[in-house]
């Protein structure tokens, strides 16, 4: 079987390094905009698909078939937060992001956070907060990677993880946003046709899900339960309200998933691509967990609830679709892997080492900094891989509580709240990582039967509104804002007097759009 799967995993990986090819062909990275937006020109499918599949990663071939192995229909409840989940960030900042974004001449999520909240304090915090977060993030795809292929075809754990990271490394240097957002569509497909292949495969062996549900029940009871195993989690609502939130309205605090918006063709592409979104979330998101449910029943005496969905789909599948199911697996590690380095990579140079280090650098050097540090980040992830893999649920849990509790209320805010400013913005992201990473270092969930997202989440939201308020007088929000804020709460394309400074050779920190902005802010005032 081996022999086929890797004849499946090579088809799959000449696939993604033509779309890289392609994306490079098109320009994808010739200058700082198309190599870290596209150039602004992705459409609404793959806005979508990019969206939806660089927020699941392979925690959902992994974590999730393991959580469904562990906790029976429990685990349904992070299903059902992730399902509208894409609809809801492209509905609530989408739009309004994109056109505020292009408006300020922000290129990362972080330096469009400076844009909004005027700080250097801002973009140094959420910079470096975000590198950190986003690097355990890495980790947890390589891990999937590394242990999904290995188990699959054979191949040695370290080979394996090698053979993923060189590829995406490939691909991503070739074309850049373009490459990623482009290769995430192709890879959102195969994830979706994978995972329902073994589903339905899981399906068929148990006679339906009522069949399955009855045996379950003679099992264990408590597995058809919403409170879990053994009714470990009744009554936890604090519990439960985390695992609705995470992958829903989490999504609006990850700056990996909302640069996506900044990268629309235009705001009206929110619209559609929300719909699109729903679509594909509604078929492939439950699907893992269920697999993990059906697992129990499949598998009785699986040592690792992480392989779960591995196991599941070699024993009952040819070796053929074994490995398309590969595929979708590697496809989910590496739409989220590729997005995430790039991300980190682009921080990195336009949001510390311009803003912070080399105030001159030019675009070629910038997109030179950004690829080197994407590899370096990418062996140092491979090294700690390596040597020491914990679970890939608890760090994507651990990394994405704290990015939403941190930066949830400053990008909604960012377009929804005129009043919200500096202070308010920066103590918010203080608190919020604080109480966040408190509450998981400190075990604080079992005792207080709250997650830290909802701790997380709730504090920095109470902060921001707290003390924008009680500091209006001394740090109020600029004029230009305002006026940008206005425009942006209009329908349709942003007017030319506002992209008169705005090209694809943006200045450093857009010097120019700034001082349009001021100027007209001024003459408004």
């Amino acid at each position: 079987m081996s022999g086929t799967v890797i004849f499946f995993l090579i088809l799959y990986y000449v696939v993604v390094l033509g779309i890289g090819y392609w994306a490079m062909q098109r320009g994808g990275s010739d200058d700082l905009e198309g190599y870290l937006l596209g150039g602004r020109k992705v459409g609404p499918m793959a806005t979508a698909l990019t969206l939806q599949s660089t927020s699941m990663s392979g925690y959902m071939f992994l974590g999730a078939g393991g959580l469904g192995f562990a906790q029976g229909y429990w685990a349904l409840w992070f299903a059902a937060g992730d399902i509208g989940g894409g609809v809801l960030n492209l509905s609530v900042i989408g739009r309004r992001m994109r056109k505020l974004s292009q408006m300020m001449g922000a290129l990362t999520s972080i330096e469009y956070l400076e844009k909004r909240y005027p700080s250097a304090a801002v973009r140094l915090f959420a910079g470096v907060l975000t590198i950190f977060l986003l690097g355990f993030y890495v980790v947890a795809q390589l891990i999937a990677g590394g242990k999904g292929m290995a188990l699959v075809t054979g191949i040695p754990y370290p080979v394996a993880l090698a053979i993923a990271v060189g590829i995406i490394l490939v691909y991503t240097f070739m074309g850049g946003y373009l490459a990623v957002a482009y290769t995430d569509f192709f890879q959102s497909i195969v994830m979706l046709v994978g995972v329902m292949w073994i589903l339905i495969a899981a399906l068929t062996e148990l006679g339906g899900l009522t069949s399955a549900n009855h045996a379950l029940n003679n099992i264990d009871p408590t597995l058809l339960s919403v409170w879990g195993k053994d009714l470990g989690f009744q009554g936890q609502w604090g519990v439960v309200a985390g695992a609705l939130l995470v992958f829903s309205v989490g999504y609006m605090g990850w700056p990996h998933v909302v640069t996506r918006h900044m990268a629309m063709t235009r705001p009206e592409t929110a619209r559609r691509a929300g719909l699109w979104a729903t679509i594909w979330n509604l078929f492939f998101v439950p699907a893992p967990y269920l697999v993990g449910i059906l697992a129990i029943l499949i598998l009785p005496g699986l040592d690792d609830p992480e392989m779960a969905i591995f196991r599941v789909a070699e024993q009952l599948l040819p070796a053929a679709v074994t490995g398309l199911v590969m595929a979708a697996i590697m496809a989910a590690v590496m739409s989220t892997a590729d997005s995430l380095l790039l991300q980190t990579g682009s921080i990195a140079s336009r949001d510390i080492y311009e803003r912070f280090i080399n105030p001159n650098a030019t675009e070629k050097q910038m997109v030179l900094v950004s690829r080197a540090l994407v590899f370096a980040i990418a062996v140092v992830g491979y090294a700690v891989a390596l040597v020491e893999p914990p679970s890939v649920f608890s760090i994507v849990i651990f990394a994405t509580s704290v990015l939403g509790s941190a930066f949830l209320p400053a990008y909604v805010c960012a377009v929804w709240w005129r009043k919200a400013n500096t202070p308010g913005a920066l103590s918010s992201m203080i608190v919020g990582t604080g109480v966040a990473i408190f509450w998981e270092v400190a075990g604080l969930v079992d005792t207080t039967e709250l997650a830290p997202m909802v701790t997380g989440v709730v504090s920095s939201t109470v902060t921001m509104i707290v003390v924008t308020l009680a500091t209006q007088k001394i740090s109020p929000v600029p004029a230009y804002i305002h006026e940008v804020m206005d425009e942006a709460a209009t329908v349709g394309r942003i007017p030319p007097r506002f992209l008169a400074a705005t090209n694809s050779d943006l200045t450093n920190e857009a010097v120019a759009v700034d001082a349009a902005l001021s100027k007209g802010g001024q003459n408004n005032a």
